[in-house]
């Protein structure tokens, strides 16, 4: 018999998602095991940070992602050493398993109380099987082993987050889970996004593998995603992302060239394309109404009639340029400003009043001047 649901909120940066639970967790008290903190399902609504304080935010709109080259530079050594090492058999025993759980809630049915959190981290696990068992896990954090296969988490259908940073994973397929909501995959080794098909997944991480293609993306089955990050990929397109309900995209070094599907994302607010390999704008459209952030930062863009482009969103307030070469073209911000007037602020900072009384100067002048010079032609035309 299908569980029933309850609902809880969990925080995720500065976005809130909406936490479907299976039932049993309406009303029922959750104590953390071991002597830890009690947490309080009754409410509805519990915060992942007491679930897993160290989840990193999502990254804000001013963040510059500073950390993000030592990242790159920590998994590429981290892959090269673990390439170097025979992998040697280690599963999951029971010592570290009564070690890794902790939450006692009760059971779907309410007659039975069960542990719903398990964490096992710098382990060196390549074998998981004996987590078949435990069906009633809610919460499991499996980052920093040697796993190559997930299968045995198929049967843990009451499953909401799931954490298998830095493993050895080839793919992200899995077998379809009703419940789980947010996944993190980040520095594995997977190279496509294929066999994700989570109904209920609202937050995904892909960041740091070798994903070169998102078109095998299940968008017909990824209903509720609205923050996927994939940053330190190597796309080369942003093609397959057509999610109707994403809000928040990162995309931050890849080897990106080209924009297309993004006619689709008429919910996103926030775009990250920085460091990527983008010469022009074109695959901007009306139908991304609600794009509010979009940061360009070092990429090709010499022209600043490439930014023109930008003129089909309507919401967009914040942009960043930085490190373009069209960035040390003279007046550069009140050019932008002149072709982007609604905008608010430039490369992190605010537009001034008196920048934006200049700009509304030169806009002014120009249109007088295409007028006069489209009179001037049209003369010429009836003479």
């Amino acid at each position: 018999m299908a569980p029933t649901a309850a609902v809880g909120r969990a925080h995720l940066g500065q976005a809130y998602l909406t936490l479907t639970l299976p039932g049993g967790c309406e009303g029922a008290k959750c104590t953390e095991g071991k002597g830890s903190r009690a947490l309080d399902f009754g409410t509805n609504h519990k915060t992942l940070a007491a679930i897993s304080s160290e989840q990193r935010s999502q990254p804000e709109e001013d963040e510059e992602d500073t950390e993000a080259e030592e990242e790159e530079e920590e998994a590429a050594l981290s892959e090269q050493e673990e390439e170097e090492q025979v992998l040697a058999p280690c599963p999951l025993t029971e010592e570290v398993l009564k070690e890794g759980l902790s939450l006692l809630c009760k059971t779907g049915n309410g007659l039975a109380h069960a542990y719903v959190k398990f964490e096992a981290k710098y382990k060196d696990l390549t074998d998981i099987s004996l987590l078949k068992c435990f069906i009633h896990l809610r919460y499991v954090d499996l980052s920093e082993n040697k796993l190559q296969d997930l299968s045995p988490l198929s049967s843990l259908t009451h499953l909401l987050w799931l954490k298998v940073d830095g493993n050895l994973l080839t793919s992200a397929c899995m077998q379809e889970l009703p419940y789980l909501q947010i996944i993190s995959f980040a520095h594995n080794r997977i190279k496509d996004m294929e066999g994700i098909t989570h109904p209920r997944l609202a937050n995904l991480s892909l960041k740091g593998n070798k994903i070169q293609t998102a078109l095998g993306l299940s968008h017909g089955q990824l209903f509720s995603l609205q923050i996927l990050e994939l940053r330190g990929n190597m796309l080369e397109s942003t093609a397959g992302l057509n999610l109707p309900k994403l809000k928040n995209l990162y995309l931050a070094q890849n080897a990106i060239r080209s924009l297309e599907g993004l006619e689709g994302l008429g919910q996103l607010t926030t775009l990250h394309l920085r460091d990527n390999h983008l010469e022009t704008l074109d695959g901007f459209c009306s139908s991304m109404k609600c794009l509010q952030y979009l940061n360009l930062r070092n990429n090709g863009i010499s022209s600043l009639q490439e930014v023109a482009k930008l003129q089909v969103l309507p919401m967009l307030q914040a942009l960043v340029l930085l490190d373009n070469p069209c960035s040390d073209e003279p007046n550069y911000r009140l050019e932008v400003l002149v072709l982007l007037p609604h905008l608010q602020r430039l490369d992190k900072e605010l537009f001034e009043q008196d920048e934006r009384a200049e700009a509304n100067k030169i806009c002014q002048k120009r249109q007088e001047e295409e007028k006069e010079m489209e009179g001037s032609l049209q003369g010429d035309v009836n003479e």
